[in-house]
């Protein structure tokens, strides 16, 4: 039986595995460097190709900056743009002027008693909108020189309102003020005695009815317009019903208003009571927003009183005051809106004949000869200033 000898060394051994090992290791560095200078070659190739891009878009980028620059009317453009991009905060800031009229008109009172002004200052710029004015007051009967004119003029100021909103159709759909036709040319709001105000749609002219709803009741304007009427004051009794009927208007007792156009008011909120046995429900209105003077009785600074005499040498009040008035009331955004007087009806004879006749000449001191107009007993209530 032959028997194996193992002539190396366990050195030897140890050695010959060692040398395996340092040439695997060795094999592996070089994978690794390989890999190492592909994966390097790579992202170069990608860094330089993206640098070669951005180069490429850079050279694009000096070519159209300097053909953009060319252009003579670059300046104009940029200016327009700049001022189409501000459209939107120009009009929310925007006021409208004109409707001190009407609000001249709701704050003036109608009656015996009447107030006379003499110079007006309408300041919009601050915040808050003022009327600053020297008036007369006179009561037309004795005492001329009636300081409780006065005082009711300065309360009356908590009880002023205003109203605005938008007109839509009966889908609900919002018209747009222009298509709209609220006074006559004498700037009356449209009304009748009985049923409020109301006013016109345009509704053949371009860009008044996109909703394209047929069968209104139409009626020509004195321009040969074809017109709706839509009432902006509820037609209660009319509209409502205790359940709806298919095609005819609707107004529920919380106050909604469907299937016929109508006015959405954003301040006026309509409610009615049908538990009473009236054949009709008892409708009310509430208006607790908007105020024309927001500050009530505070809203209105009496700066200076003293008697006088007018252009006529009647014995009226002489004074001057400022009235703070809502900045909302001549807000452009705020479209359709009405002044409201302490009455809550709207007096729309002859606007501006009524605005006409709110002014008049100064009245003047009292000359120093003149007894009646220095007296204590030609004046009720005394100085209140």
């Amino acid at each position: 039986m032959s028997k194996e000898i193992n002539l190396v060394p366990d050195i030897k051994e140890e050695m010959i595995k060692t040398l395996k090992l340092r040439n695997f290791i060795f094999f592996l560095c070089i994978v690794v460097a390989v890999a190492s200078v592909g994966v390097t070659l790579f992202f170069g190739i990608i860094a330089g190709g993206q640098q070669l891009a951005i180069d490429n878009k850079d050279q694009t980028i000096k070519q159209l900056s300097s053909k953009l620059n060319s252009y003579s009317d670059l300046s104009d453009f940029l200016t327009i743009k700049d001022q189409l991009s501000n459209i939107a905060t120009l009009t929310s800031n925007k006021k409208v002027f004109s409707r001190t009229f009407d609000i001249l008109l709701a704050l003036n009172p109608v009656g015996v008693d009447t107030i006379t002004i003499s110079e007006l200052a309408v300041n919009l710029a601050s915040e808050q909108p003022t009327f600053t004015f020297d008036a007369q007051a006179n009561a037309n009967k004795e005492p001329y020189i009636d300081y409780n004119v006065l005082d009711s003029f300065k309360k009356s100021m908590k009880y002023m309102r205003y109203d605005y909103g938008d007109y839509v159709t009966r889908e609900g759909a919002k018209i747009p003020a222009y298509c709209m036709i609220e006074t006559d040319s004498d700037g009356n709001f449209f009304s009748d005695s009985s049923n409020g105000y109301y006013a016109y749609w345009t509704i053949n002219e371009d860009g008044c009815n996109e909703t394209k709803s047929e069968n209104y009741e139409t009626e020509e304007y004195d321009d040969g317009r074809q017109v709706v009427k839509i009432w902006r004051t509820p037609q209660f009794d009319d509209w409502y019903h205790e359940e709806p009927v298919e095609g005819k208007p609707n107004m529920t007792l919380s106050g909604q208003i469907t299937n016929v156009a109508h006015f959405n008011s954003k301040c006026i909120t309509y409610s009615g009571d049908a538990s009473e046995s009236s054949e009709n429900p008892k409708w009310t209105d509430t208006n607790d927003t908007c105020l024309l003077v927001p500050n009530g009785d505070d809203g209105i600074k009496i700066t200076e009183s003293s008697n006088g005499r007018d252009a006529s040498n009647e014995l009226v009040l002489r004074f001057s005051s400022i009235i703070y008035l809502s900045p909302e009331a001549y807000r452009f955004s705020n479209s359709h809106l009405m002044a409201i007087p302490p009455s809550g009806r709207k007096n729309v004879t002859d606007s501006y004949i009524q605005v006409q006749a709110m002014f008049g000449e100064r009245a003047a001191d009292c000359a120093e000869d003149d007894v009646d107009c220095k007296s204590d007993t030609t004046n009720n209530g005394g100085n209140n200033g």
